[in-house]
């Protein structure tokens, strides 16, 4: 198993259509596909991120969250009462994105797969631990704008869910190098 705890390492493919490849700048580098360690770079730096759940009747419902990559999924919660948690009970398939608004540097990534809700007391710990670390005082603070988060899950007032990715994309940007990456799992 690799050092990430994914079960296994994504192919990659280079979408030539949304890509500089199609038309290079003179004297640059070859395009090529974005590196799965740098998105999972990404994804661990990353501090928001914006989640599309479909409703029962099929609008779609896009809410900003925090979330943590932890062995080999990206973690989030919700209440037991919003609107994510009623789309998610209904149908699982969503997708997480992340990234910069910035046209000329960085790495918007978006992570498609089926929500699949936590319980395991053992795995919530887990959980727990990767987003103390990742957040700190933002959850570990009694000033934290997220302090009680852990309790929450315990208790089950939040639901926690885990999106394994069964496809991901990469938009990158490097000073006018632009490149769409396909990663499959």
């Amino acid at each position: 198993m690799p050092a990430d705890g994914s079960a296994q390492q994504p192919t990659a493919e280079l979408d030539a259509r949304y890509s500089s490849a199609l038309n290079p700048r003179p004297g640059a580098a070859e395009v090529t596909a974005s590196d799965w360690d740098e998105a999972l770079r990404q994804l661990g730096a990353a501090e928001i991120f914006w989640v599309s759940t479909v409703r029962p009747d099929g609008r779609l419902h896009v809410t900003p969250v925090i979330a943590a990559w932890h062995d080999g999924a990206l973690y989030f919660s919700t209440g037991t009462a919003e609107q994510k948690a009623r789309n998610l009970a209904h149908d699982g398939h969503c997708a997480l994105t992340t990234g910069g608004n910035s046209l000329t540097a960085g790495l918007d990534l978006v992570v498609e797969g089926t929500a699949e809700r936590v319980s395991d007391p053992a795995v919530l710990e887990e959980v727990i631990a990767a987003f103390e670390t990742k957040y700190g005082a933002h959850i570990t603070s009694p000033e934290g704008t997220f302090h009680g988060m852990g309790d929450a899950f315990r208790k089950g007032d939040d639901v926690v869910f885990a999106v394994a990715p069964a496809t991901a994309y990469g938009f990158g940007r490097d000073d006018g190098v632009y490149t769409h990456t396909r990663w499959a799992f």
